[in-house]
């Protein structure tokens, strides 16, 4: 079984405590990707799930095996770091087929196996190529054909495609989706990138300062994040953020946004979300789910800066924490110093406790 757990696990270098208390259950095939911050505790997680670093506590489980006292060789995953480490002096074939030459297989066999990578990851064409002098996107790509053509059944990546060209990571995500589906392998994925999580997991694990924030589906967590900091660190831009008081008023229950004005009546989940909270409320909304109304309806905020990036425009609206995101797909009509009135999708508007910074749910 190449399904992984994670069981109350608890990393510490000496006084600091660099996981906490982490439980996390990868299935068996799937795509799982570590997201956050830099220094959040992902590549600690990876490093002990590979078998580089020992849990201070808790345990890791492949299948229902315990891996605590199994060194990295004998766990049967291949690893790719965000330095790729190629042997220089071999050739791309050389490169790709060392793993399966140490492990005394058949000519045949490596000879198949390499060029099937090869082929699956453009690489035919560079067999014969040396490896010093080549790009540092293609050495990553070798990188990767080099673990990959192990078949492991636990594949762990650590920011793979952090120091290649955008052009070619999007190329690579691609190929590592196809990759990961064609050997039904069961992946781990340590990245910053959220754009990386969003396209290539099946699910994310979103982390930060030690500390698992959520996990779900990619548009579960973008669409329902569990807190402040999922849902200022998903999305770009990330979810806007208004700080207000629920009211009641003779239209219905809406918050109070200060100078902004009142926001439009809540929709019945988030009104039930509302009446839960004890105080102050975040109220929440993605800059991709607002439309423009008329004047004297929704949110009255000044444009202060307009961003056209092809065949999008993002509105930068009012100032400060009161400051806010639109997000429209072709020009809006509204110039800097303007003032645009809109209301966010009713169904998307997300309630969060001010003081703790957790999700309000209306159920």
């Amino acid at each position: 079984m190449s399904a992984i757990r994670l069981e109350n696990l608890v990393k510490r270098f000496g006084a600091f405590t660099a996981l906490k208390t982490m439980d996390l259950a990868v299935d068996d095939g799937e795509f799982m990707a570590l997201l956050g911050p830099s220094g959040c505790g992902k590549s600690t997680t990876m490093n002990m799930i590979a078998g580089m670093e020992r849990p201070s506590e808790g345990r890791i489980l492949f299948g229902d095996r315990d891996m605590a006292g199994v060194a990295m060789g004998q766990r049967g995953v291949g690893f790719v770091f965000q330095n790729y480490a190629i042997f220089t002096h071999m050739s791309v074939r050389q490169n790709l087929s060392y793993g399966l030459r140490m492990g005394g297989r058949p000519k045949a066999e490596v000879a198949q196996r390499t060029g099937a990578i090869a082929d699956l990851l453009q690489l035919g064409d560079l067999l014969d190529r040396p490896a010093a002098g080549l790009s540092v996107n293609i050495l990553q790509r070798v990188a990767i054909g080099r673990s990959a053509v192990m078949e492991p059944a636990i594949f762990l990546l650590d920011e793979p495609l952090s120091n290649v060209d955008a052009a070619f990571r999007a190329v690579m995500r691609t190929e590592l989706k196809q990759l990961q589906r064609q050997f039904r392998q069961t992946m781990v994925y340590v990245t910053h990138d959220q754009l990386e999580a969003m396209t290539m997991a099946d699910r994310i694990a979103v982390m930060d300062h030690g500390v698992l924030q959520q996990v779900g589906r990619p548009l579960e967590i973008y669409n329902d994040p569990a807190n402040l900091f999922v849902a200022r660190f998903i999305g770009s831009p990330g979810m806007n953020l208004l700080a207000g008081l629920p009211l009641e008023t003779a239209a219905g229950p809406v918050v109070d946004l200060g100078a902004i004005g009142h926001s439009p009546v809540l929709a019945p989940a988030q009104a039930a979300a509302a009446r839960r909270a004890r105080g102050a409320v975040v109220y929440g909304f993605r800059p991709e789910q607002v439309a423009t109304v008329p004047p004297g309806h929704g949110m009255a905020m000044p444009v202060s800066f307009v961003e056209r990036i092809g065949a999008r425009t993002i509105l930068h609206l009012g100032h400060g924490a009161q400051g806010a995101k639109a997000v429209f797909e072709n020009d809006v009509g509204l110039s800097p110093g303007s003032m645009a009135h809109l209301a966010p999708i009713p169904a998307a508007i997300r309630l969060f406790d001010a003081e703790t910074g957790v999700a309000l749910r209306g159920t």
